[in-house]
């Protein structure tokens, strides 16, 4: 029987994506076909208000494959293994530990352009999706939190920014990031392609204005012109896409989880976007992913009745107590995604695991430091030597991390940020 690299049950409400089975002979078809070899994935996680310094870092002097996990890493100890703990990372221009994630990925200088208080580059999950995720129905998946106060940022902003330096919308929820990836919606598909070519209209007109508009600009106006252009242009890449997906269904791996009902909020809501992050990996939705995770409903869930920030500010008493059982929970969580993803079979008999690039951590080190950003690295997706401690010098740029992993996983990048260069020590 001749099966294909995608095989769907078909029904009359939608199409199900069955699993590799090695009875149809999976094995031997993905063998003999390079576009059936496992993709790779990078998935960039991220949290605010830092860690419990005293509980969350390995002690420094002892490097190499022999250290232990800390009390707010023990939950990790069954992929110890299997995971790389970093010290000594910073983001140089990031200077304001309010700002959260505005300048995590990207690294920029905030203020490069004479003249303005605020600059931002593209983020290192988009320079990824801008290869990783031509072949994919989405680019990229942001997803978010609504905390209202998670370290500066609120509601549906995400880790990316793109190549502008314009901020990506974010799905804050399971139900919202659920439907994007899974659900067609009820809109007939006539309807769909009417909305569509109604949007293309509209751009052309606009096009066609700001031509007119542009004669005779200065240049302070005709950089902004310029820059108006080009988000229009974005606009028309993506409509482009969505164009080409729009006659083929959304596939469901067989075992995606329930659509969400009500509220799902802090501990379960992690833990469902990582099954759904699953799920999507595995009818291969997208290839890229950013979560900036929940503190504050995190915290709730657990019954911690005081705030993130006031959490981070934390010296002794309730303060740290919550601080460390945060991390705790932090670090369960990643435990149950790395289980998740060594448990979830490619096509060729491999694991997730075996193709994804993990980073895990935060801009802010505790309170208001901003030196040593927390940082773990798991996944074989980027020939990472895995299970080490590393202490690099001090101060070393946070771009070398994310140029690392890029160059890693294929991404031929010359330089991120203010990067200086990969580190060489995570392939050792």
């Amino acid at each position: 029987m001749n099966w294909s690299r995608r095989r769907f049950l078909r029904s009359g409400s939608g199409f199900i994506a069955i699993p590799a089975l090695e009875s149809f002979g999976w094995k031997k078809f993905a063998a003999a076909a390079d576009v059936d070899a496992p993709s790779r994935r990078m998935v960039f996680l991220s949290f605010g208000w830092g860690v419990t310094r005293e509980d969350w870092f390995p002690d420094k002097t002892v490097t190499g494959t022999e250290y232990e996990l800390p009390e707010g890493m023990k939950p990790l100890r069954r992929h110890k293994k299997d995971i790389t703990v970093v010290q000594n990372l910073s983001n140089q221009f990031s200077s304001e530990a309010h700002w959260g994630s505005t300048f995590y990925l990207t690294c920029a200088n905030r203020y490069a352009e004479p003249g303005k208080s605020f600059h931002n580059t593209i983020s290192a999950d988009q320079v990824a999706a801008e290869k990783l995720g031509l072949a994919t129905r989405f680019t990229s998946i942001q997803l978010g939190c609504q905390d209202a106060e998670n370290s500066g940022h609120g509601p549906g902003l995400s880790l990316a920014w793109n190549r502008q330096g314009k901020p990506l919308a974010g799905l804050d929820n399971p139900v919202a990031a659920y439907h994007k990836l899974f659900s067609d919606g009820k809109t007939p598909l006539a309807e769909r392609q009417l909305m569509l070519n109604r949007k293309r209209s509209i751009l052309d007109a606009v096009m066609e204005d700001a031509k007119d508009v542009g004669r005779g600009l200065g240049r302070q106006d005709a950089d902004k012109l310029s820059e108006y252009l080009q988000s229009i242009r974005d606009i028309e890449t993506r409509l482009s896409k969505e164009e080409q997906w729009l006659h083929v269904p959304k596939s469901r791996p067989a075992t995606v989880p329930d659509e969400p009902q009500g509220e799902v909020a802090g501990f379960e809501e992690i833990k469902l976007m990582y099954d759904l992050m699953i799920a999507a990996m595995q009818v291969d939705a997208t290839r890229v992913f950013t979560y900036r995770q929940p503190v504050e409903s995190l915290l709730k869930s657990f019954g911690a009745t005081i705030t993130g920030h006031n959490m981070s500010h934390y010296t002794s008493g309730d303060r740290k107590v919550v601080s460390q059982t945060r991390d705790q929970k932090q670090s369960e969580l990643l435990a149950y995604f790395i289980d998740r993803l060594k448990a979830t079979r490619e096509a060729d008999g491999s694991c997730l695991f075996d193709h994804v690039s993990l980073s895990y951590g935060s801009n802010i080190n505790s309170i208001h430091y901003l030196t040593n950003c927390p940082t773990i690295i798991t996944g074989r997706g980027a020939g990472i030597q895995l299970g080490q401690h590393l202490v690099l010098d001090s101060n070393t740029p946070l771009a070398n991390l994310w140029l690392s992993l890029l160059r890693g996983v294929g991404i031929d990048a010359a330089s991120h940020g203010d990067s200086s260069g990969i580190i060489k020590e995570l392939f050792a």
